[in-house]
Order: C-alpha cells, then structure tokens, then sequence
C-alpha cells in the first residue's frame, strides 16, 4: 500500500514515472531548471539485499541513462522502504543522498551525514507520512484505490481551508463594494482621522478586506492564493490566520505611522499588508528548510519580495509602508509560532 501511495505522491508532484526490470526498484524523474532530479525508490521489504558496490553500480546506471539522453546534470536520491531501520542503515550511511523511510512508524529518517533536503522533498515526505500516521489503521489496511484517492483529495483540500476562506471573504466584499457604491469604503476604510477621532479601532481590519479596484483585487489575491496555500499547510490553520491577521494589522499600524510622520491625510484599503506578511512568512519557511522548500529558495523568495517592494516604492498610491510593516510582522511571528510552538511537520533532522 506505502507503495502506490508514494506513487501517487511523486505523480502528482510533476514527476514521471520509471519501471525497472525489478518491481523493488522504481525511479521517478523531474525537470529543475537545467537538471533532471531523480527519486530512486528501493523496496527493501521484500527479502532484498544488495551490496554497497551494486548500489553505487545502480545509481551510476540511473546517471548514464539520462545522459545518453543528452541530460549532463542528473541529480538522484534514493529513498529506501523499511521495516527494519538497522538492515538499510549500513547501505544508507555510504550515500549522503539517501534517506530512509520506516514503514512500521511512518517516519523519514534523515542521519546526520545525509543532506539536509532535495528540492524541497523531505518537508514533503514529512508532512505525507505525518499524515499518514494519524489515519486509522484500519483505513489503512483496507481502503480500495478509490477510497485512497478520496481521503488524499480530502487531505490535499483541507491543507488551505484559512486562506480559500480569506480569498472568499475578499472577493464577495469586492463584488458587494461594486453594487453599494462607496457605502462600505466609507465605514470599513483606513485613515489616523477616523481611527483618533471617532475612534474606530474596527477599520484597522476590516481595511484589510476592501480593495478599490478590479486590478488591486486580483493582484492581491493571486499572489495571497498561492503563496498563503504552502504557507497555511506548513504551519496549519489557526498559526497562519494568525499570521495573516498579525502581519495586516502591522501593516496598517506602520501606514498610520507614516501618515502621522508626514502629515498627509491618507486613506487606505487593501489586504496587501497582510499578503507580504504571507510573503514574509514563507521566506522564514524556506529558510528553516535550509533555504530550500519544494521548488522554492530563499534566493527567489527575498528577490520577489524585494522587487514587489521596489515596484511600490516606484510607483504612485502605493501604501508601501503597510507593505514593509506586514512583510517584517510575517516573518518576526512565523518564527516566533515555529519556536515557541513547534508542529511535527517542521522538525529538525533526525540523528539516529
């Protein structure tokens, strides 16, 4: 079962699959810029055994398969399936690309002389078998394909349950904010005046649902859509509303802040306060991940987030102090959920 259920895994992550001559063998290829990452999956369950001279002599074939096929930068972790952790160790420990998956725990083992991450696969791992873990075992032993492919559909959907929920909400206020007019952008937006004045403390958050319009919606949500998915299903539900809200009412704070040291009277709306917060958090996430997680680096986060600043500060009506304000919140309280309140699924190295 552990078997078709990775195969589903790696498929549904872009990779293509491989058979070998032998069932305990599987590859699964993947394109990453300019490589070709391969996941070599060794069933060690099944009475295998081979030497560490045949498993490098396997490893050098996986290679020189894809380079007759003109691919001059191959990539390949192995990944060996396990009852008996010791048996697959001593194999283990002569490659810095391997890792071990224990099937009677549902864990992946990560010694201390392996590397630390393959583009972004072993938070994967550790996310799917951690999940994996909390399944009945009767579900386990007895679910059809179809009843596999149903609770992995569950699972996968329920991952961003907070952030389709907070695309939602600012979609359907966008959509009402098009028939009432200026109603709600009277009542709910951002502006020191209405904050000291008539003291509603209320628009530093509800700022953060209203947009003026169609382009400052999309641009917002596409960017919340996506990066707030891996973000939420990384450190859950309540931990990521609890960073969106944070980092937007940072931003709002910082913006009041600035409007006050200028002496311009600004009004504000817009969730993007609390979308760089998201931002911000990932570059935490990927960071924590040894600077890679999935297909991302820190590299490219801090570039995007660093140029989606320039674009503001370069441009006009750009509220670019709640930008700084929510990206520096979303990192300072991801670290801090990470550190005070650490989850399974973001956990160091395993030294066995």
């Amino acid at each position: 079962m552990m078997t078709e259920q990775l195969d589903e895994l790696f498929v549904n992550r872009g990779y293509y699959k491989i058979l070998s001559n032998l069932p305990e063998f599987v590859f699964y290829c993947h394109r990453e810029m300019q490589a070709v990452n391969v996941i070599h999956v060794i069933d060690y369950r099944q009475g295998l055994y081979i030497s560490e001279d045949q498993y490098f002599h396997l490893k050098e074939k996986i290679i020189d398969f894809f380079r007759q096929k003109g691919e001059s930068e191959v990539h390949v972790m192995s990944l060996i399936l396990c009852m008996d952790t010791q048996k697959a160790k001593k194999l283990c420990l002569c490659d810095s690309f391997c890792w071990i998956i224990d099937m009677a725990d549902n864990r992946l083992i990560v010694h201390e002389s392996q590397v630390s991450d393959f583009y972004g696969w072993k938070g994967i791992l550790e996310d799917y078998l951690y999940e994996l873990s909390r399944r009945p075992e009767e579900t386990i032993q007895g679910n059809t394909a179809a009843e596999e492919n149903k609770w992995n559909r569950q699972r996968i959907s329920s991952w961003s349950l907070v952030n389709i929920i907070l695309v939602a909400v600012n979609v359907i206020l966008f959509l009402i904010c098009t028939f009432t007019g200026d109603l709600l952008y009277n009542k709910g937006a951002l502006s020191v005046m209405y904050i000291v004045e008539d003291k509603a403390y209320y628009r530093i958050i509800s700022s953060m649902f209203l947009h003026w319009d169609l382009q400052h919606l999309f641009s917002n949500m596409i960017v919340l859509y996506y990066v707030g998915e891996v973000v939420e299903r990384r450190i859950g539900h309540i931990p990521y509303a609890i960073v969106y809200f944070l980092a937007g009412i940072a931003g709002n704070i910082f913006s009041m802040g600035y409007e006050l040291f200028s002496g311009e009277n600004i009004i504000s709306a817009g969730a993007s306060g609390a979308v760089f917060g998201v931002e911000g958090a990932l570059l935490f996430l990927v960071i924590l991940h040894h600077g890679r997680l999935e297909s991302m680096t820190a590299g490219r986060v801090a570039f995007a987030i660093a140029f989606s600043l320039y674009c503001g500060f370069t441009s006009t009506n750009v509220n670019n102090a709640a930008h700084v304000g929510g990206v520096l919140m979303g990192f300072a309280a991801t670290a801090l959920i990470c550190l005070v309140f650490p989850r399974d699924r973001i956990r160091k190295d395993k030294n066995l």
